[in-house]
């Protein structure tokens, strides 16, 4: 019989080399994402980059049931529920988000001054999305990090090479993010052939717990994209304000800023997504939820220091335009760094069915959001208003997410027990 600090090194190391694998794949989607910015900023100039940034924010809100499906995936494959009924419930939620997607695109653009084909452009990505994260929720909460790894690389890279190939031939904002949208739908048919091969080298090690007669629906989606609405709302609600606030030159560079907030948010979701499937087991919970939060922390800090002294090489490689945000840039990494750990803290909420813990990040929404209509003017001002409530609403979501995890009970939390939550039996 194996001795527990035995066990324990090898748990350590198995979630060292996952968070190691996700990592690779997410730097080369990330890094992909972030040298679209370098063609478009240069490109489209201030004006243009500035649309270019909004539509891509808008994106990211109606993508939601996306983020909030492959949690809910992944949770009930630590479980024990089988590839078909997540695939059913993927399928149900990308026809939804597309719905969505429609709706919201006159209203996308007259919120933010594009043209039609310029938002629908942007949203048409939304029920792709959805069924990419369906795949990589049954990868996530079956612990294949290696293939979540070579599927989260794919996707970075396929979203972004017809979108640059788009912008070189002289198109604009819209042509570009529906050329990405393409790229993305490709990979999505290619991550369901991975998962079907993996099936069976997978089922062996399946739990055995599945909850007798509970088949997660809507519901549980939901439930989970109020969570992920509420983060994602706070990732972007800064620069759609901007956009709107703003003038497009001054808009355009709180734009380029936000690219290093992007960068110190994105950065470490390998320490959410390795952990998460922990998370989801009451057994583990308490363990990961302060692993998680530590991680993050430390590899925030580092983040905002690599910013610091990052930050003269902004003209160099974007221009003198936009040298005015080469003094800010630490700021915009330091909102990026909060917001990961908020992430954290509201991951280990959807893991353990509290999601009544969202009520922290949407506070912190209305909060941020009065701020800036009401006294922003500026980008100085934009940032700071942006920092200062990414930093309160993660340090008191950190908080109750590590006394929920204590606590040990998946109903508690911010606000009490959800009270539409199926009980979770251990998976063990």
């Amino acid at each position: 019989m194996p001795r527990p600090d035995a066990t324990r090194r090898s748990g350590t190391g198995a979630a060292v080399a996952g968070m190691t694998m996700v990592t690779i794949g997410a730097m080369v989607a990330n890094v992909a994402s972030y040298l679209l910015h370098l063609p478009a900023g240069r490109w489209l100039g201030p004006a243009g980059y500035g649309e270019f940034a909004s539509l891509l924010a808008a994106q990211l809100v109606v993508a939601v049931p996306a983020l909030a499906l492959q949690t809910v995936v992944a949770r009930e494959v630590v479980h024990g529920r089988g590839t078909a009924p997540m695939r059913r419930l993927g399928y149900r939620c990308a026809a939804a988000a597309g719905a969505v997607a429609l709706i919201a695109v006159p209203l996308v653009a007259w919120a933010l001054d594009t043209s039609v084909a310029g938002a629908f452009g942007s949203l048409v990505t939304a029920p792709l999305l959805v069924l990419l994260a369906a795949e990589q929720g049954l990868l996530q909460g079956r612990g294949r990090f290696a293939h979540l790894s070579v599927v989260l690389a794919a996707a970075g890279v396929a979203k972004v090479v017809p979108a640059v190939a788009v912008l070189a031939a002289g198109g604009g904002p819209g042509a570009a993010l529906f050329a990405g949208a393409l790229g993305t739908g490709a990979v999505a048919f290619a991550a369901s052939v991975l998962v079907g091969r993996s099936d069976g080298a997978s089922a062996g090690t399946a739990p055995t717990s599945v909850r007798a007669g509970h088949v997660p629906g809507a519901g549980a989606v939901l439930r989970a994209s109020q969570v992920q609405l509420a983060l994602i709302a706070l990732t972007s609600i800064d620069l759609m304000l901007a956009r709107m606030q703003l003038d497009a030159d001054s808009a355009g560079l709180y734009a380029l800023g936000a690219v290093a907030t992007k960068i110190a948010f994105w950065l470490p979701q390998a320490v959410g997504v390795v952990l998460y499937p922990q998370m989801a087991n009451p057994a583990k919970s308490a363990g990961a939820v302060r692993s998680a939060l530590t991680v993050l922390v430390a590899l925030g800090g580092a983040l905002v220091a690599a910013a610091a002294v990052c930050a003269p090489l902004v003209p160099v490689l974007f221009g003198d335009a936009y040298r005015p945000v080469q003094s800010l840039l630490w700021l915009f990494a330091l909102q990026g760094a909060c917001l990961a750990v908020l992430q954290g803290a509201l991951l280990s909420a959807i893991a353990g069915n509290r999601t009544r813990l969202a009520a922290v990040a949407w506070l912190g929404l209305v909060v941020e959001a009065t701020l800036m209509v009401a006294y922003a003017t500026t980008v100085d001002q934009f940032v700071a208003v942006a920092v200062a409530t990414a930093a309160s609403t993660a340090a008191v979501a950190a908080v109750l997410a590590l006394r929920a995890a204590r606590a040990g009970d998946p109903g508690t939390g911010a606000g009490g027990a959800d009270e539409n939550a199926a009980p979770h039996p251990d998976p063990r």
